[in-house]
């Protein structure tokens, strides 16, 4: 059995949602406390023993790399300076993983994006953790995947159950049969159904983990609306061909931090789990 250490994080986005305060900076930069939102997913996938990622970015996206590089300039003055606790913070973002990158050069969806990766995947089962989802949970999603993958050997899509108001939000899961009280075989992946057409509650929420043989299907899929192709439409095209797929539903609190709320919740939820401003921002909430 390979072992899972390969991700693929697709960075390449606008992020018009969030506008403008992505006019000019990516949107997986956006601060949440004090870290942008990409080193949440980073370390989430580090800490579920992926040990090389590759980001595929766009125009105008060059903090990123910039942010997970060495920095000599401020490295040496925190050293100067004395402040060991910030240096070694610091130092980690650089060292956390191999990280490589990938321009995908034309807006032509997430399953280009992903194809993009191929060269870097080879052969090799791989996570994909969207850049618009942070997930909060002691057991981080990327290792719930790669252990449910250990499990059965198929490709999962990881899922929640949402409002029945919200299944037109989302893509949605027809599940054919269980295979435990967590984990369903798929049947079909309808994108956005209406409440009367929804098979299931059962939404896929931006962390999948899939076999290389998506890559045959992508370069099959014919591009959709706005001249995209969708990674959803490579994956009902591998399962009609008789390819087992998986949904699976992850524990944790997502947060999309691709809309204003969703930051700002983020902001809010994750600066009261942080012990440097538990206490101010409790206080503050209390007299608003």
């Amino acid at each position: 059995m390979r072992k899972v250490t390969k991700a693929v994080i697709p960075a390449a986005g606008l992020g018009t949602r969030v506008l403008p305060a992505t006019k000019a900076q990516p949107k997986e930069m956006l601060v949440i406390v004090d870290k942008p939102s990409l080193q949440y997913i980073v370390e989430e996938l580090v800490e579920s023993g992926i040990k090389d990622i590759i980001i595929v970015t766009g125009r105008n996206k060059n903090s990123i790399e910039d942010h997970f590089d060495y920095s000599y300039e401020l490295e040496n003055t925190l050293t100067k300076d004395g402040k060991k606790e910030l240096l070694e913070k610091v130092e980690k973002i650089s060292s956390m993983a191999n990280i490589c990158y990938v321009r995908q050069n034309h807006p032509k969806g997430l399953g280009h994006a992903i194809l993009k990766a191929k060269p870097f995947v080879g052969d090799e089962p791989f996570v994909i953790a969207l850049g618009d989802d942070i997930v909060y949970n002691d057991i981080p999603v990327a290792k719930q995947l790669i252990d449910n993958y250990s499990k059965y050997q198929s490709s999962i899509v990881g899922c929640q159950e949402v409002k029945k108001s919200d299944v037109s939000k989302y893509g949605i899961v027809k599940p054919s049969k269980s295979l435990d009280g967590k984990t369903v075989e798929m049947a079909d992946f309808i994108e956005k159904p209406s409440i009367e057409e929804a098979p299931s509650r059962l939404a896929c929420l931006g962390r999948y983990l899939l076999t290389p043989k998506i890559f045959e299907y992508l370069e099959k899929t014919e591009p959709g609306k706005g001249g995209e192709i969708q990674l959803t439409d490579a994956i009902v095209a591998m399962m009609k061909d008789g390819e087992r797929v998986l949904a699976y539903n992850f524990d944790g609190k997502r947060y999309d931090i691709g809309n204003k709320f969703g930051l700002l919740k983020a902001n809010i939820e994750f600066g009261l789990r942080n012990e440097e401003t538990r206490e101010e921002l409790l206080e503050y909430l209390k007299n608003i």
